[in-house]
């Protein structure tokens, strides 16, 4: 028993992540016994699942710009500009939602990178440009199409943002689970062959395999329930939702950037200490500007998803976005101070969030109870953060 313990304090295990997906079950399980049972029935998993797909796809690169020690404030506001944008292309314009979506991606960008340059090269605290990003683009939005609702009407684009038709069955559904199953073991396995290959110490066998099934179950699980929900007048369950799995794709992109490129690298550094990143040659203002380039492009495909969703782009698209983005982050282990977060976290902080929404939401909470509870959920988890790093001795 003492040995057991023993591996499990010496594993490499982010106990953090750990308690935060504990908290997501606990919070679960109270809204289920509160709801007599409806919180975890299939149709409303599935439902929370597709809503947290947005806030989720923006809170993976969120964490890498806080982590860098900046913020973006402006990310609700340019989502809005940029949906309207396409979806008034496709609809007043005429042009295809491919067409519409490249231009909205370099719109995006755009307005990422002279927000970024003014950072990077001017050093203009990213909230004050950030902060008046939130204000001006709101606004554009509005222009774009007049404050005019613009409908889209492209049945594949509709598909993107989940819906009726917007899930790949439950064939394809298992078939994905397996795989990543497979990817899952695949992945450990090589990590234990490197590490014997070098003379790294190993995790006992048995706890590599507890590491391992504990995903396996949840992905698994995850497809299960998604396929156990049927629209009452389809004849076959709807599986996995295309919101979720391009969120999975960013959030597994996004990670192997983080732990694979030197990008990533030069991004933890810039955070851990700026000043020092740039005296051994890291380039701080190119990596800043990259850096804000891909939250245009992660915007994008976050306004792509919302408009697809809602069949429509409407100036009030991303309001308040900043709040719940900037909160999943800090719900999932990113220190506001910079140089500390994960992608993992991200998305156990977006599930957090959603799952409160909507379990506050089934109870028939008024909505002023509702922004007061989630806004205290925020402070608790800041406060957490500072608990835990002091009892770590964790001073990043």
């Amino acid at each position: 028993m003492n040995q057991a313990i023993a591996s499990l304090k010496q594993s490499a295990i982010d106990w953090r992540l750990v308690l935060m997906g504990l908290v997501l079950v606990v919070i679960a399980l109270t809204f289920n016994l509160l709801s007599g049972g409806v919180f975890l029935s299939p149709e409303n998993l599935y439902n929370i699942a597709q809503q947290t797909a947005v806030v989720g796809i923006v809170s993976t690169v969120i964490v890498l710009v806080i982590v860098a020690r900046h913020i973006d404030l402006s990310v609700g506001s340019v989502m809005g500009f940029v949906g309207v944008l396409i979806a008034t292309l496709q609809y007043t314009a005429g042009w295809s939602w491919q067409a519409a979506s490249l231009a909205g991606l370099a719109v995006a960008i755009a307005v990422s990178m002279y927000q970024g340059a003014l950072t990077a090269m001017l050093g203009v605290p990213s909230f004050v440009v950030t902060l008046g990003g939130l204000m001006s683009f709101r606004g554009a939005a509005f222009l774009v199409a007049d404050g005019k609702t613009q409908p889209v009407n492209d049945a594949f684009f509709q598909r993107l943002g989940g819906g009726y038709e917007g899930s790949i069955g439950v064939s394809a559904s298992w078939w994905l689970a397996l795989l990543m199953c497979a990817a899952l073991v695949w992945v450990s396995f090589s990590r234990r062959r490197a590490k014997q290959r070098y003379g790294v110490p190993n995790n006992p066998l048995w706890l590599d395999v507890l590491i391992v099934l504990v995903p396996i179950a949840i992905v698994l699980g995850f497809a299960a329930t998604m396929n156990a929900y049927r629209i009452p007048n389809k004849d076959a369950p709807q599986g996995i939702p295309v919101p979720v799995l391009i969120w999975a794709a960013t959030a597994l992109g996004l990670s192997f950037l983080v732990h694979r490129t030197r990008f990533g690298r030069y991004v933890f550094a810039m955070g851990g200490n700026p000043e020092a990143a740039a005296l051994v040659g890291i380039p701080v203002k190119r990596v800043t500007l990259m850096l804000f380039a891909l939250m245009g492009v992660l915007i994008t495909i976050a306004a792509i998803v919302s408009i697809a969703r809602l069949n429509a782009g409407t100036n009030s698209l991303g309001t308040s976005m900043e709040l719940y983005v900037i909160a999943a982050a800090v719900i999932g282990g990113t220190a506001l101070a910079g140089g500390s977060g994960s992608i993992l976290g991200s998305v156990l902080g977006a599930l957090i969030m959603q799952s409160i929404d909507s379990g506050l939401l089934l109870l028939d909470i008024s909505i002023g109870y509702r922004y007061v509870i989630i806004g205290q959920v925020l402070i608790a988890a800041v406060v957490f953060d500072v608990l835990y790093r002091k009892w770590t001795g964790d001073t990043v």
